[in-house]
C-alpha cells in the first residue's frame, strides 16, 4: 500500500492497495472524503496499476470537482443541526443555545467552532443511546458500550462483542436518517451480516427505513463538508 500522485492540474492523490481477492485493477472515489484508492490484484506491477489509474485521470478529477467544497465553521455559517438549517452567531454566556434559524456560540471566534461542535458531540451521543437503547429493546439484546467518532468511511459499527459506535455527524441529518442508522447497528446484534434476515430484522425494527437510507446515500458526503478544526 502507498500513496502516489497522477500528474495534471490538480494532481491527483491516489492509495494503491494491493488485495489477493481482487481479480483485476479498480479504482474507487470514496463519497464521504474524495480519498481515491487504486486496488491491484497479485501479479500485476505498480507501474501497471499505475498506467490504468492514469488513462481514467480526467474521470477522477471531474468526480472531484463535483463533491462538495469544504465550509470552515464560524460566525454566519449556515448549519443544518438534526436537519435544520441555522445561522451560527456569536453570543455572551457560557451556553450553546438554539433559536428560531440560529445557533448562538458563545465565546471568542477562534474557540467557536470547537466549543461546537462538543456541544454537537454531546447532543449525538444522547439522541443515539435514547435510539440504540429503544432498539435494543425492542430486539431484546443489549450493547455493551456506545461511542462516538468522525468516521469517513461508514456511519455507525457494530462489533463482535455488541460495541456500538457512530459517527457524530449524524447529528446534522434529519432524526430519521440517524434513528434509521441506531436501527441499522442495533440490528447487528443479532445478525452480523447484511443478509436477507438481517434486512428483514431492520424493517421490522424500522418500518419505512429505504427513505432514510436513500437521504443517506444522496446527501451523507455533504454532512463531511463542514470543518471545525
Amino acid at each position: 500500500m502507498g500513496q502516489h500522485f497522477l500528474p495534471g492540474n490538480p494532481p491527483v492523490s491516489v492509495t494503491l492497495r494491493r488485495s489477493a481477492r481482487a481479480r483485476r485493477i479498480s479504482l474507487r472515489v470514496s463519497g464521504l472524503d474524495g480519498q481515491v484508492t487504486l486496488t491491484v490484484p497479485r501479479g500485476v506491477s505498480e507501474a501497471e496499476a499505475l498506467g490504468f489509474a492514469r488513462t481514467k485521470a480526467d474521470w477522477l478529477r471531474g468526480h472531484l470537482a463535483a463533491r462538495p467544497e469544504a465550509v470552515m465553521v464560524g460566525p454566519g455559517v449556515a448549519l443544518p443541526i438534526e436537519g435544520v438549517v441555522r445561522r451560527i452567531e456569536p453570543c455572551a454566556g457560557r451556553q450553546v443555545v438554539p433559536g428560531d434559524g440560529v445557533l448562538w456560540v458563545p465565546g471568542p471566534e477562534e474557540v467557536m467552532a470547537r466549543r461546537l461542535e462538543a456541544w454537537l458531540r454531546a447532543r449525538a451521543r444522547d439522541r443515539l443511546a435514547v435510539a440504540s437503547d429503544h432498539y435494543a429493546g425492542l430486539l431484546g439484546r443489549r450493547f455493551s458500550r456506545l461511542s462516538l467518532r468522525d468516521t469517513r468511511s461508514r456511519w455507525g459499527s457494530c462489533s463482535s462483542k455488541g460495541a456500538l459506535s457512530y459517527s457524530w455527524r449524524l447529528i446534522l441529518a434529519p432524526p430519521e436518517v440517524l434513528d434509521y442508522v441506531a436501527a441499522h447497528e442495533v440490528a447487528h446484534l443479532a445478525e452480523m451480516n447484511h443478509s436477507p434476515a438481517f434486512w428483514a430484522l431492520v424493517a421490522r425494527l424500522r418500518p419505512g427505513y429505504q427513505a432514510p437510507r436513500g437521504w443517506l446515500r444522496r446527501e451523507g458526503a455533504g454532512l463531511h463538508r463542514y470543518r471545525f478544526d
